[in-house]
């Protein structure tokens, strides 16, 4: 990846009422960072206002550029997402409305993803619950799997899905316990598929044109690996995360073991809660 080649800061149009900025947070986990959607043209929405980041949230007052903002709404509360929604509103008097707070320990790797322990928002929306303005309709489409707080937002114009960080344009999305959880996850993607949305576009990676295909892609993704896991575990008496996770994520960089880590255990409990896998002192077996 050449982040040069995805400037931040940068306004790029991608449809008559949608248009993206850049936030400049790249990393492995995030890949070219966060990006964040101006929704409208007279009015606004602005999703998933990513960091607090000085640089970002002058890009995005640029964008504004003293149009008034409806709604700034998060899809979940890791750290790349949502506390850019406190200086936003305090510069533009706009409300924060999204997802739920959640602020949990989570002992997972990634240091980017911890929670915002910070976000308050005005209003939460549920299911079904809109935000409206000149020309938009947005949606809550509740999407829990990633984080349990997690929603999408359909903009109901366009036939398109906000997706944040359950599924992205480049990679498949890290399911990481406590509040990770993979039925949840499946089900969800599950939902998507009995959607009729044109295009998704995700916080992170390109937009996907093809989202049907791109969620079955998904989820046969998810199904291979809890078949490796459980051939793994037929093959051996015992086995331990790490050593699952070197076996099944060859050619992966040793940056990112400890996020496959997470979702390897992710994908044990909800084998485990399906009587399929259990654990003795941090090893897992094949149920009986």
């Amino acid at each position: 990846m050449d982040v040069k080649e995805f400037p931040t800061g940068e306004l790029m149009r991608l449809s008559p009422l949608v248009a993206r900025v850049l936030a400049p947070n790249p990393s492995p986990f995030t890949y070219t960072g966060t990006q964040t959607y101006v929704v409208g043209e007279s009015d606004l929405a602005v999703i998933d206002p990513g960091p607090d980041d000085a640089e970002h949230l002058a890009a995005l007052m640029r964008v504004i550029g003293g149009r008034p903002v409806r709604a700034i709404m998060s899809t979940h509360t890791h750290r790349d997402h949502s506390p850019g929604s406190r200086p936003l509103s305090e510069a533009t008097g706009a409300p924060i409305i999204g997802c739920a707070p959640l602020a949990l320990q989570d002992d997972g790797p990634r240091a980017d993803a911890a929670f915002d322990e910070g976000y308050a928002p005005h209003r939460v929306l549920l299911e079904g619950d809109h935000v409206q303005g000149e020309g938009w309709t947005l949606q809550a489409v509740a999407t829990p799997g990633h984080t349990s707080n997690h929603l999408c937002f359909a903009l109901l114009e366009e036939k398109v899905l906000f997706t944040g960080d359950h599924v992205m344009g480049w990679s498949t999305s890290v399911i990481s316990p406590p509040d990770g959880d993979m039925a949840a996850y499946m089900a969800s993607m599950q939902k998507l598929l009995g959607r009729d949305d044109l295009i998704y576009y995700p916080a992170h990676g390109e937009p996907v044109d093809q989202p049907q295909r791109w969620v079955r892609s998904m989820m046969g993704h998810r199904k291979h690996r809890e078949g490796q896991i459980l051939r793994y575990l037929r093959a051996h008496e015992t086995a331990s995360i790490p050593e699952m996770v070197e076996k099944m994520y060859k050619g992966v960089d040793p940056r990112l073991y400890g996020a496959a880590g997470r979702s390897v255990l992710a994908h044990l409990l909800d084998l485990q809660a399906r009587n399929l896998v259990f654990s003795e002192n941090d090893r897992w077996k094949i149920a009986a």
